[in-house]
């Protein structure tokens, strides 16, 4: 007779929490540790270069931190060496200490930043030349070259020793990375083999996710790993069990259901998912290619910008509107005294949207409607433009455009500033505020999300934006799914002269009188 098969049961995801073998401050204190270091080494390197080169003292006689006569001019320079160097280590990720690593990748990582710093002191250098009291003086050229052997060696063994601690911190088990890994078979049980033998790759198995239904009175595990959740449940796995990384090992995943799944606990909680080469029908276009061991890994859900690619938009942003917001100021005083003459009510309007990665945030506009106005047209009208089924409505010039006309909520000044877009003009607001961005994709409010399919949601893999691609590239004319199209190209495209385009084009848009 046969023997029936037990039935099986999961483990609940709190019980694999691994408690921390090292307290939260020590990664950030060893990142401060990194920089002060990095910096004494560029200030280090360049006084030595200086010193071997020209045979001067750097410090005068007369006091431990006075310069000499010599060293004054190349002193000049001092703060903008340490400065660049520091940024140029951290545009190549050399301050992420996470996860694996390799000492050729990093010496290579520190190879490009160094060359790429020792150019931009040459070109500081020789522009700036220390200001209006140097201006006339000639720097060698040695310096900087004998500069960068230095800064080159000096950086590089700082790597040498904080990589060589970290493998033996990690060879006993401490400050290991919680790690889930969803599905079964060769490649989930030779990433699990390799993450036991090689504690020094920096990863921790401590439980399975199962691509099919688990139900029972036995505990299940696979290769000694517990089974703790169902792939459906992975976010609350994610949640209960402490995890900060996700390994996709298992051909036979359904794509649709796992990128249903991701879209749910994704960089909300900071949790990173790696996917086997083999699962390709799962693949977003944004991925980068690492490897943990013998294992290739694709990652999934990297920010749409590198660290350095968002600085520069942010610094942009804040430049941009901050200019906005004062050199427009006499214009917001015209637009609040007329709304406050045409009707009765307050003068702005805020309004929730959703953000990057789907987190809420309320949006400034002025007030362009009736106070109190039912939004159930809209709504209604939003879910239909979604699906496909909007009708579209008839402009001034005859052609059809996709936004709700004849709105007898808006009032006569909301007609002519929605017709110049000058109703968004507050929106330079959350531009300082850090939720929107100058350009991006338009700030969809929460129940047209609800009406969203899968693909429209990576929309929000970036901030939305006060003008986008598609709001001058047929405005109000595009159907919904040519508008979600035209996000996702900027967001996979983004550069600072295609911002500087959309910006410069949305003026002339503006002059022409279509509103957004």
């Amino acid at each position: 007779m046969m023997r029936a098969e037990k039935p099986r049961r999961l483990i609940d995801p709190s019980a694999v929490r691994v408690p921390g073998r090292a307290p939260r401050w020590i990664v950030p204190t060893v990142k401060v540790l990194l920089v002060i270091m990095d910096a004494f080494a560029a200030a280090f390197a360049f006084g030595l270069a200086f010193k071997y080169r020209e045979g001067f003292d750097v410090f005068a006689g007369t006091g431990p931190w006075s310069w000499s006569h010599e060293f004054a001019p190349y002193a000049a320079l001092l703060v903008f060496v340490v400065v660049i160097r520091l940024l140029a280590l951290r545009s190549v990720n050399l301050y992420r200490i996470r996860g694996e690593f390799s000492f050729v990748d990093d010496g290579l990582r520190v190879f490009k930043a160094t060359a790429i710093g020792s150019l931009l002191i040459v070109a500081v250098a020789f522009l700036y030349r220390g200001g209006f009291e140097f201006r006339a003086f000639s720097y060698a050229r040695g310096v900087f070259i004998v500069d960068f052997v230095i800064a080159l060696l000096s950086i590089w063994s700082i790597r040498v020793l904080m990589r060589s601690v970290q493998t033996f911190v990690r060879q006993r088990q401490i400050n290991l990375i919680p790690t889930l890994v969803v599905g079964r078979g060769p490649e989930a049980a030779l990433f699990i083999k390799q993450m036991r033998e090689r504690p020094s790759l920096g990863y921790r198995v401590i439980g399975l996710v199962d691509i099919k239904p688990v139900d029972g009175s036995e505990a299940e595990s696979y290769e000694g790993v517990p089974v703790v959740s169902t792939l459906e449940g992975l976010p609350e796995a994610i949640r209960d069990s402490g995890a900060n990384e996700v390994i996709i090992a298992d051909p036979e995943v359904n794509g649709d259901a796992l990128f249903e799944v991701m879209i749910r606990c994704g960089r909300r909680r900071g949790v990173e998912f790696r996917i086997a080469p083999s699962l390709f029908n799962c693949l977003p276009r944004k991925t980068e290619i690492d490897q943990i061991g013998v294992l290739p890994m694709i990652r999934l859900f990297r920010e749409p910008l590198s660290s350095g690619a968002r600085l520069l938009k942010r610094t942009s942003d804040i430049v941009v509107s901050a200019l906005a917001v004062v050199l427009l100021f006499p214009l917001w005083l015209l637009i609040a005294l007329l709304i406050k003459l045409d009707s009765k009510g307050p003068v702005f309007y805020s309004q929730e949207r959703v953000g990057m990665d789907g987190r809420l945030f309320l949006v400034f506009k002025f007030r362009t409607m009736k106070a109190g106005a039912d939004s159930e047209v809209h709504r209604e009208y939003q879910r239909a433009f979604i699906a496909g089924r909007a009708e579209a409505s008839l402009s001034d010039d005859g052609k059809p455009t996709y936004k709700l006309l004849g709105d007898a909520r808006i009032t006569r000044i909301g007609k002519l500033l929605r017709r110049t877009s000058l109703d968004e003009v507050p929106q330079l607001l959350n531009v300082l505020m850090g939720d929107m961005s100058i350009v991006g994709p338009r700030p969809p409010i929460p129940y047209e999300v609800e009406a969203y399919e899968l693909w429209h949601r990576k929309r929000l893999d970036m901030k939305p934006g006060l003008t986008g691609l598609w709001q001058v590239s047929g405005r109000n004319r595009l159907p919904f799914e040519e508008m979600v199209r035209l996000d996702l190209f900027y967001i996979e495209n983004w550069s600072l002269l295609l911002d500087l385009k959309i910006i410069l084009r949305t003026g002339f848009v503006m002059i022409g009188r279509e509103g957004f």
